[in-house]
């Protein structure tokens, strides 16, 4: 039997960086007052879609920029 996931309130003061990348595409989509008052099972499989999609557009373009700043950064 899968392991139920624990109802924990939500609190957008403690968050990991990857909890932070979502909330931050959350509040970009107008979720944000949703996720706070239910948490994220209240959204949709729309809303989990569109979030889900953006953060792995946004991770692709800084894994993208990463390189580049690192190039720069170096002086011969």
């Amino acid at each position: 039997m899968p392991k139920k996931k624990k109802d924990e309130p939500f609190d957008p003061k403690n968050l990991k960086p990857e909890e932070l990348l979502k909330f931050e595409i959350a509040e970009e989509l107008g979720l944000s007052d949703k996720v706070i008052a239910n948490g994220w099972r209240s959204l949709t499989a729309k809303e989990s879609g569109r979030i889900g999609g953006l953060m792995t557009k946004r991770r692709r373009e800084m894994q993208r920029e990463a390189p580049k700043e690192r190039s720069q950064g170096q002086v011969n």
